[in-house]
């Protein structure tokens, strides 16, 4: 039994969804996102609030349940809130800028990295040391971040690198001498 698929989900103010068979539109303040689902769930608005029904409890349906359920439940608060991850750069000479679209990373390589602009993204510098990744889908706002992440992940030792704020990094001892 999906324990998520079976919450109900009540759409907020100023958050419009629209459905035509099983492709989810989406609309409110921040934007608009559409998506389609599988055809087997059954996705009903009535009274404001969205529900959605598994036909069977196959194994592929209760998955499919609970899923769907939860990528609706992000998408509306997407649209009503936004999503944002932080990130922090630590390191000596480890810095970010922002030059028209692009983000600017020095991260300790021979040259520094750039980032290009996506739609549905917008990417923050507040500080050099600090990258603050925004939009409306989930699922991109992580891949971006994870991506920038990925650029010079944290390291074990002296813990130099880019990382989500509050990410603890396991710090390891260094040689001993004799």
């Amino acid at each position: 039994m999906s324990r998520i698929g079976l919450k109900i989900l009540e759409i907020p103010e100023g958050v419009e969804v629209k459905i035509d068979g099983n492709t989810v539109t989406v609309k409110g303040p921040k934007g608009e996102l559409t998506r389609s689902f599988h055809e087997d769930m059954h996705i009903k608005i009535e009274d404001n609030v969205l529900s959605v029904e598994r036909p069977s409890d196959n194994k592929v349906h209760r998955a499919l349940h609970g899923t769907t359920r939860s990528l609706i439940g992000n998408m509306v608060e997407g649209v009503h809130q936004g999503y944002e991850k932080t990130l922090e750069i630590q390191g000596v000479g480890y810095r970010a800028l922002k030059q028209g679209d692009k983000v600017v990373i020095n991260a300790g390589y021979s040259h520094p990295v750039e980032i290009e602009h996506r739609d549905g993204i917008e990417i923050e510098v507040p500080a050099n040391t600090k990258l603050i990744v925004r939009g409306i889908d989930k699922e991109l706002v992580g891949a971006v971040a994870a991506n920038i992440r990925a650029i010079r992940p944290p390291e074990p030792y002296k813990g130099k690198g880019i990382r989500y704020a509050g990410e603890h990094v396991r710090r390891k001892e260094g040689k001993t001498a004799k």
